[in-house]
């Protein structure tokens, strides 16, 4: 009988499935676009994973969970944090990236990383918008744009302007005034990558600058934010062919280390329940906030 492990990524806006079996090939993974967290997002992922190659939830011998959700998964055995999930997977795609940079739909976020896929240390913005795919998605509905046109047409910008505010409340009144001017969209968009951008900067000041550097996240698909943190880095970023899948890829390959634990072939992985509590519970951000919160951590890096 062949055997299989899950990952799941329950994230706070798209569900991620990733199957290895157990040599560690990735034999299916699906991205499931939710807009909320939601069961039955993640419940669609697994399902097309499955459906994929012709498995079900029988089949796999280990699952793990990351992300928002983590915790609500009842056919997870163990979950672990993004921040350990997401460094195994990018570390698995980019076999030579110390930095990895992570924007997702609600958190962005910044690991050093080691040879072995281990958290160095690492600094993340949870408590707010600033930065992340949520940001993108209030300011493309501001400009009456499709997410997915956006990084296209900021590269098509001819002059430079600045959006100074990190809050997606104010930033969009900045959006919305920069358009009553009569500046172009093009360039008002790039703007708004530039200023991700700096913000992204202002992550991985917090743990250092080190290469290679990969990026992951669903924002790493989006042209314009890898070239304006690619010129405020003054460094290349390394770009997996499935970016959004890093965190159930580090999943599952937690879930194998757990499952070769059990055969006496590896030690099994250990919980990072006290990382998760150096990250701090995610809150919201008010009116007035502008997007300063970040947890920075160093020497966190539970064992493999």
């Amino acid at each position: 009988m062949n055997a299989f492990v899950m990952g799941i990524d329950f994230g706070s806006t798209t569900a991620k499935t990733v199957i290895l079996d157990v040599e560690g090939k990735i034999v299916a993974s699906n991205v499931a676009h939710m807009g909320a967290v939601s069961g039955q997002g993640v419940a669609a992922s697994v399902a097309d994973a499955l459906a994929e190659v012709g498995l079900t939830q029988v089949d796999m011998v280990r699952t793990v969970s990351t992300g928002y959700g983590r915790r609500m998964l009842d056919i997870a055995e163990k979950n672990y944090t993004e921040i350990t999930c997401h460094a195994r997977g990018a570390v698995a795609m980019v076999p030579e990236a110390r930095l990895v940079i992570d924007i997702g739909g609600q958190d962005s976020k910044v690991i050093a990383v080691d040879a072995n896929g281990l958290v160095v240390q690492f600094a993340m913005n949870d408590r707010c918008a600033a930065g992340t795919g949520k940001f993108l998605e209030v300011l493309a509905r501001a400009m009456e744009i499709e997410l997915d046109r956006m990084g296209g047409l900021a590269l098509e910008a001819e002059q430079e302007l600045k959006i100074s505010s990190m809050c997606a409340t104010f930033a969009e009144t900045e959006v919305i005034s920069l358009l009553a001017e009569g500046h172009g969209k093009p360039d008002v968009l790039a703007a708004v990558h530039a200023a991700i951008a700096n913000r992204t900067l202002g992550l991985v000041s917090r743990v250092g600058k080190v290469g290679p550097v990969a990026m992951t996240g669903g924002v790493a698909r989006n042209p314009a934010a890898v070239h304006h943190i690619q010129k405020v880095l003054g460094m290349p970023l390394l770009l997996p062919e499935q970016p959004q899948i890093a965190g159930a890829l580090g999943a599952a390959l937690l879930a194998l280390d757990d499952y070769k634990a059990t055969l006496g072939k590896l030690a099994a992985p250990e919980e990072d329940d006290d990382l998760e509590s150096r990250i701090g519970i995610p809150g919201s951000c008010a009116p007035a906030c502008k997007g300063d919160p970040v947890a920075a951590v160093a020497g966190a890096h539970p064992s493999r």
